[in-house]
């Protein structure tokens, strides 16, 4: 596979999920008539069938990561080059905020905007922690014993995540980042994006360190 078209793959994937979790968002807390646990549901089954659609499509070009965290762990297990996780997640980040824009003219909306909803605090990072940790770990146990399975995986989980997680699991700092440029029902404030990222990053580290490194034959 061209690397070019890897690229475009995690581009178009990384925008078609932001667009899923915006769109549903804001659809659902139009039609929901401020009922934000309706509003909640939608959004959540929307974009855990998002992701096994988009994981399906895109999956056999690029692993359709869609997420740096998850390049990063495939780094790790020494199925993709470390020096294409720089570029994997530029890909995903310009993709995601690329999505975010492209919703935002499907509902009418300033393309541009600074997302006001707070998610502030200790619990919260938290709730970060521990979503970003049980996705990567369904990642990396589910690849290895079901590789056909992922899609599901991934998508069941996130959708539960969305409840049992204060956060509602955003688990991707592309994500994270595009979700600041939205003052929606998905929005994050972006004086709280730090405290996300870092607790992305620490669930990340912990799974790096856990996960043994391919050996290498001399």
């Amino acid at each position: 596979m061209k690397s070019g078209q890897i690229y475009v793959a995690e581009f178009l994937g990384s925008a078609f999920l932001l667009s899923v979790i915006v769109g549903s968002g804001v659809m659902g807390q139009r039609l929901a008539g401020g009922n934000e646990a309706l509003t909640l549901l939608v959004n959540s089954t929307a974009t855990g069938a998002g992701l096994v659609a988009l994981i399906l499509a895109f999956g056999p070009v690029s692993g359709a990561h869609f997420n740096p965290l998850v390049s990063v762990l495939m780094a790790r297990r020494g199925e993709l080059p470390w020096k294409s996780v720089p570029a994997y997640t530029l890909a995903q980040v310009l993709g995601a905020v690329a999505g975010v824009f492209a919703t935002h003219a499907m509902f009418g909306l300033p393309l541009l905007e600074a997302a006001t909803k707070p998610r502030p605090g200790f619990a919260l990072m938290w709730s970060e922690f521990v979503a970003t940790l049980g996705l990567l770990l369904v990642i990396h146990r589910v690849s290895r014993s079901r590789p056909e399975a992922v899609a599901y995986a991934v998508g069941c989980y996130i959708a539960a995540a969305y409840w049992f997680t204060s956060s509602t699991s955003f688990a991707n700092p592309a994500v994270t980042l595009a979700r600041s440029l939205t003052d929606t029902f998905t929005g994050i404030r972006p004086a709280d994006v730090a405290g996300f990222l870092a607790a992305q990053l620490m669930a990340t580290l912990f799974i790096v360190i856990c996960v043994h490194a391919p050996v290498r034959k001399q």
